[in-house]
């Protein structure tokens, strides 16, 4: 589990809670910021229990807080300008096992962007995309180790005797649809993250299975892909 997933699992467990649930659903309802005050009276309960959930929800990222005084009201004397709460702008999005429906939409965006723009073939313009995002995303933290950049893209390593299984595919239901397409990205977006992170000589290869990714990556096995802890 990637610490961005673990802080995910943390908001969205955020609003198991009834009453934070509540004022949560009817922040994000709102055309406009609302106070506190506006979010207790629309969900029946007191002032001080509505800043306390309001505060929680803010400090879980789910949402924003701005300061703004009501309209018409301004100048000396206005006294100090109300905190107003409206919904984060951030994506949460929690799956298990874990897919990356965000991430095959970027690539095939990519794709048809540049297959259309430079008249190539959409297969040439996926396998260009794939390869140049696999690549961005094996570059995001120079520190980190292969297993853990497999980890954070969705993919679940597990290595043994000089093979890196893939037990989990971020694209799992796009890949029972669309196989042939789809794992081919597969295949051009591991080899990109092997070019920017993997051990010298690691080669990715299709190599379907049962309840695992099509892909699989062949080590050298004097090479250690161990975590460090």
């Amino acid at each position: 589990m990637t610490e961005s997933f673990a802080a995910d699992v943390a908001r969205i467990a955020a609003l198991g809670e009834p009453v934070r649930r509540d004022l949560y659903r009817y922040v994000v309802a709102q055309d406009e910021p609302v106070s506190r005050e506006a979010a207790a009276a629309a969900t029946g309960v007191a002032h001080h229990v509505a800043k306390f959930n309001l505060d929680r929800l803010v400090t879980e990222g789910l949402l924003e807080v701005e300061y703004a005084r009501p309209a018409g009201r301004g100048g000396p004397g206005a006294g100090r300008p109300a905190k107003l709460y409206r919904r984060a702008g951030r994506d949460i999005s929690v799956s298990l096992p874990e897919r990356r429906y965000d991430l095959a939409g970027q690539v095939l965006a990519e794709a048809v962007t540049v297959a259309t723009r430079d008249g190539v073939p959409v297969e040439e313009a996926l396998r260009v995309a794939a390869r140049t995002t696999g690549r961005a995303l094996g570059e995001q933290d120079a520190a980190e180790d292969f297993l853990s950049v497999l980890t954070r893209t969705g993919y679940e390593p597990r290595a043994a005797d000089g093979v890196i299984v893939l037990a989990n595919c971020p694209f799992h239901r796009l890949a029972e649809q669309y196989t042939q397409l789809v794992c081919g990205m597969n295949l051009d977006l591991v080899d990109g993250l092997l070019t920017a992170a993997g051990p010298a000589g690691g080669c990715a290869r299709l190599d379907p299975g049962p309840d695992r990714c099509c892909v699989i990556i062949s080590i050298a096995s004097h090479v250690d892909v161990t975590p460090e802890m």
